[in-house]
């Protein structure tokens, strides 16, 4: 269920539904929910890896609590690790865990991968990591980037927005590589993404989105699309120049399936930073609100407007439309288009 918000947009709250199965935006939520509730659970950290792995240096899962959040594998390796992570919690140390599945004995008688790699992963229990959760929450309000320094055999600091954490570690006494090998790890800031307007897209369009792991806000202050909206983190019944002035967000998507609010929305994103516009509707509509805009909103929208919004996937209808939008947004966000 969505925050509702009326004129103040606020920071979001980690919504009750699951967000993503895997992302750092569910690993980032695990840990803080697991963190509050007290219960044994641990983070892990993918630190480094050789050759062929499905997971790369930086990703991080949460062991514990309510399961495990975060993919180290396609899961032929996580019920060891969550084995090793149980015994680590239990100990009250952090380790430092290696596959390697790079011999081809591996293939028969090892993990059964198939791929030629070396991973390995830090496990910390979070009751070792007094005031984490405010690092996490620091990361979901603040759209900021979650900074990591690990010293094996030593000490891990973490750092975002405002928030800047150390604590020493005892760690169990074996390892893979030696005592004192230090890494440094970056979970990037979650997208944001406002959806001015809802609409029959939005059943699949706002679920989608945040299993991706985006943040969604959507302002929608017709009674009448108010169901529509509820699946957002936020459904802002404000305007969208006020939700601007009270957050930062990477793209815009302008469908309010109504002609005049599609024109107040883009006439106030015009003004705004936000590097990526998709608008819903055919060419000669775009055309038809470029022109009523005026020259200079227009000229500062084209760069970064996407209109007709979403891939050519082909088919008709909702989800259809809903599929093209997030395939378009999942490409700019990691590959570019």
């Amino acid at each position: 269920m969505a925050l509702v918000c009326g004129g103040d947009a606020g920071p979001a709250a980690p919504a009750t539904a699951a967000a993503a199965s895997g992302g750092p935006r569910a690993v980032v939520e695990a840990l803080l929910a697991a963190a509050h509730a007290g219960v044994p659970a641990a983070l892990g950290l993918v630190v480094d890896t050789l050759g062929s792995t499905y997971a790369k240096s930086g990703a991080a899962l949460c062991i514990g609590g309510a399961g495990r959040v975060g993919w180290i594998s396609g899961g032929c390796l996580e019920s060891s690790l969550e084995a090793s992570a149980q015994a680590l919690v239990a100990a009250g140390h952090a380790g430092l865990i290696e596959y390697d599945t790079r011999d081809d004995a591996d293939l028969i008688v090892g993990s059964g991968i198939g791929c030629r790699g070396v991973v390995r992963i830090a496990v910390i229990p979070l009751a070792v990591l007094p005031g984490i959760a405010r690092a996490l929450q620091a990361w979901i309000d603040q759209g900021c980037a979650l900074a990591i320094e690990l010293e094996v055999g030593g000490a891990l600091a973490v750092s975002a927005g405002g928030e800047a954490l150390r604590w020493p570690l005892a760690w169990t006494d074996s390892a893979p590589v030696a005592s004192g090998s230090t890494y440094a790890l970056l979970i990037a800031a979650a997208p944001r993404v406002l959806v001015a307007g809802a609409g029959p897209e939005s059943d699949r369009l706002v679920p989608w989105l945040r299993q991706l792991g985006w943040y969604v806000d959507v302002v929608e202050r017709r009674p009448r699309w108010a169901a529509a909206a509820a699946a957002a983190d936020r459904h802002l019944q404000t305007a969208v120049g006020a939700a601007l002035a009270r957050s930062r967000y990477d793209a815009a998507l302008v469908m309010n399936h109504d002609f005049e609010l599609d024109r107040d929305a883009l006439e106030q994103l015009s003004a705004d930073p936000v590097p990526w516009i998709g608008l819903l509707g055919p060419p000669a509509r775009r055309d038809d609100l470029l022109r009523l805009l005026g020259a200079a909103a227009a000229d500062a929208l084209r760069p970064r407007l996407h209109a007709p919004v979403g891939l050519d996937l082909g088919g008709r209808g909702p989800e259809s439309i809903a599929l093209a939008i997030v395939a378009q947004l999942h490409a700019w966000r990691h590959r570019g288009e």
